[in-house]
């Protein structure tokens, strides 16, 4: 399965240590303002060969090519054919929409029956089938015989999954009907986008609930439940993939997993600060050891996940098949209730 100037940089490795231990001491002063302390001191595809996919008479092969790069090259034969000597070859090629595909500018056609279809499209999804004729002659007779053989690839274009990060941690508070909590969860979502913004990423769909717990050792408490996703589509991320030639997926995805990871170091600063350097206990405590992280995939519009019909690449999204749809970034293509989408991609059933 398969950036440029201008990016957002991260501090370098050297000054990073130091910079989470100044930051620190401004997240605690603005989370608790009251508070005044000093701080101290991370296919079914067979591959033969190099980038070489091998066809089966048997059954249909699929292939998944990423979106804007080439195929690999489609054999006109099977492994066992290609250990052979083989007597006057042809090859016949044809494309998706039926066509042949000799002469055509998006392809490189060898003289030996193999295909790459370059700078892959979505719309360049679907069959790609090849006729291969030769001759067999028999030893003592010199008699001829013309043998065919035809070899279908499924050829599907695919993109790595979108990821975000569903986050949550807990806090205790005095009591549960405290305006303060609310409060409390609106400057943590505002520090937190302030300091994962150089990333162009940002929190969504964040909320807090309240419950009151019996503990053996503390007795009733009361507990902030806070979740958020970190989503790498934040401001000026369109921005940044304008500077990137084709499709910037590779590279929100490594900035999300930036920001993921800072923000754990954010909550891990935090736990070291309030236990290590306040004498006074803020209202609102962070519960050790409460945050967690999991990561969340989703799909472009037109594209969707199926363990079942693409297994060997049951992580990708997969073009959308004709007949099916996805509108949205959900990781499932839909079935058009009547005939429609006649297209791979098809983002509606019209």
């Amino acid at each position: 399965m398969a950036g440029g100037g201008g990016r957002p940089r991260c501090p370098p490795g050297a000054l990073l240590a130091v910079a989470a231990v100044v930051v620190a001491a401004g997240w605690v002063q603005l989370l608790f303002p009251t508070v005044r302390a000093e701080l101290k001191e991370e296919q079914s595809i067979d591959l033969i060969g190099k980038n070489e996919v091998y066809g089966d008479t048997r059954h249909e092969v699929n292939v998944y090519v990423k979106v804007f790069t080439n195929s690999p090259f489609l054999v006109c034969m099977d492994l066992a054919l290609s250990q052979e000597r083989i007597i006057d070859p042809n090859y016949l090629w044809t494309g998706p929409d039926g066509r042949d595909l000799q002469g055509q500018g998006y392809v490189n056609l060898t003289e030996t029956g193999k295909l790459m279809v370059m700078g892959f499209r979505v719309s360049m999804s679907g069959a790609y089938l090849c006729t291969l004729s030769h001759k067999v002659i028999e030893t003592t007779t010199q008699e001829e015989t013309e043998m065919v053989e035809a070899y279908k690839f499924m050829v599907y274009a695919y993109r790595e999954a979108d990821h975000a990060y569903q986050v949550s941690v807990r806090f205790t508070t005095t009591h549960c009907r405290l305006k303060t909590n609310g409060l409390f969860v609106e400057k943590l979502n505002k520090i937190l986008n302030s300091t994962i913004s150089y990333l162009t990423c940002h929190i969504k769909e964040s909320s807090y609930k309240c419950y009151s717990i019996r503990t053996p050792k503390n007795g009733l408490q009361y507990e902030l439940f806070v979740n958020f996703l970190v989503n790498p589509f934040g401001p000026g991320w369109e921005e940044v993939c304008g500077r990137i030639p084709y499709d910037c997926e590779d590279v929100t995805n490594r900035r999300v997993r930036q920001a993921a990871e800072r923000i754990g170091k954010f909550f891990h600063q935090l736990r070291y600060v309030l236990k290590n350097d306040f004498h006074a206990v803020p209202t609102i405590q962070y519960v050790e050891n409460s945050f967690s992280m999991t990561p969340i995939d989703s799909c472009r519009p037109g594209f969707g996940k199926n363990h079942h019909t693409h297994q060997n690449c049951a992580s990708c999204c997969v073009v959308c098949d004709p007949g099916t749809y996805s509108p949205n970034n959900e990781v499932t293509c839909r079935s058009c209730a009547s005939p429609g989408a006649r297209i791979y991609g098809a983002k509606s059933c019209y």
